[in-house]
């Protein structure tokens, strides 16, 4: 029977891989389940709970070392990789198209690595996909942080004192975040305008009660998974200008626009901060890989012009109990991929969810924009 290592993670993520209700999923693959003692503590749930379901809580030391099946939201710290033997699987959120150092290591140290933020956006992937579980909870959350720090009201009113006007929200990015933006904005009573560069999600920006702003010219690429790719620089100039001026008409932006392994694109300037309304709002969800806004800074709030900024970017770990109950459904269903009717792990290569998620095996890198983009680095270095 295979072992499922549950580790804690560390200050400051409140999540858990997997919490008491899933331990009977894994079981019913003919898994154990060894859960790191305390490990879901910040996401409310005891080690009794644990135990109730079937799950065996033990050690971090334990886990490390006899644990077939590792997992750890954020990867563990080098000195504990370093001690791993190559059939142990880890498997977390690595970020290894920008954290190239970890993936370095992790072939030196010849490390099996799967890792979450790298499942393939295609339909039979939907109930793996933790950067769509995660980017709901975010664009959820952005707005109530946004609410909170506006100095007005959201929905309209209309009381013996006056009528009060419905916030203004602009929404630039319409990804799961910016789309869960737009649902919770309009669900508190706010005018909300949204803006993308892929035409396809027009029907759904409208759907939830937004109107889609549209820049003719934008440059798309069908096999970029349903990202945003880069942009020409005159499709740029023009978008700098209709972001602007949208910017200056509403009282809350929530800014979400990002490309795998560059820098976030730049879409409020300085310039256009001060154009907007004293009091306004700006949530920038690319603040972690240098932010949509150019005044942003991670992980800070900061008033700049009379606008007040919030650089966030760990907005699920501030749900723990239902972003882990989301991370865990999704962990689960990649799991089942590895294990096959007799509770023995067989990683299937031909199989494109489990060879693209797999970053590093044997000494190898796996993933192909992570070797390419590795290779690269490598060059440019020499």
């Amino acid at each position: 029977m295979i072992k499922i290592g549950v580790l804690k993670e560390t200050a400051p993520e409140n999540r858990v891989s997997v919490l008491p209700a899933q331990v009977g999923s894994f079981v019913k693959q003919k898994a154990e389940v060894w859960v790191e003692e305390n490990a879901g503590e910040l996401a409310f749930s005891s080690d009794e709970q644990y135990r109730e379901q079937g799950a065996k809580i033990v050690s971090r030391t334990e886990i490390l070392a006899q644990a077939d099946i590792l997992l750890s939201i954020n990867p563990p710290k080098k000195d504990e990789l370093q001690n791993l033997k190559p059939e142990q699987l880890l498997i977390g959120v690595l970020q290894p198209l920008s954290n190239l150092d970890l993936v370095s290591y992790l072939v030196e140290n010849k490390i099996s690595s799967f890792s979450m933020d790298s499942i393939p956006r295609i339909t039979r992937a939907q109930d793996k996909d933790i950067l769509s579980s995660m980017a709901t909870v975010t664009g959820y959350k952005a707005v109530l942080d946004a609410a909170m720090h506006l100095p007005q009201f959201f929905p309209m009113f209309m009381t013996a004192a006056g009528t009060i006007k419905p916030a203004k929200v602009l929404v630039l990015g319409a990804g799961v975040a910016g789309l869960q933006a737009i649902a919770t904005a309009r669900r508190l009573g706010a005018q909300v305008e949204a803006f993308d560069v892929r035409s396809e999600v027009k029907e759904q920006v409208e759907s939830l009660g937004a109107k889609f702003v549209m820049i003719e010219g934008a440059k798309e690429d069908k096999t970029a998974g349903g990202y945003a790719v880069e942009q020409t620089e005159e499709y740029k100039q023009k978008q700098q200008a209709l972001v602007q001026l949208k910017a200056s008409q509403a009282n809350v932006v929530i800014t979400t626009a990002q490309i795998p392994g560059r820098k976030a694109p730049i879409l409020i300037t300085s310039d256009t901060v001060q154009k907007m309304k004293a009091g306004s709002v700006i949530v920038d969800l690319a603040a972690s890989s240098g932010g949509n806004c150019e005044l942003s800074e991670n992980d800070k709030i900061v008033q700049k012009f009379g606008v007040t900024i919030i650089g966030k970017t760990d907005y699920p770990t501030s749900m723990p109990l239902d972003a882990s109950q989301m991370y865990g459904r999704n962990v689960y269903n990649f799991i089942k991929l590895m294990i096959d009717k007799d509770g023995n792990i067989n990683l299937d290569w031909n199989d494109e969810i489990i060879n693209q998620t797999c970053i590093t095996h044997k000494g190898e890198i796996m993933n192909e924009r992570v070797k390419s983009l590795f290779n690269n680095t490598l060059e440019k270095k020499s």
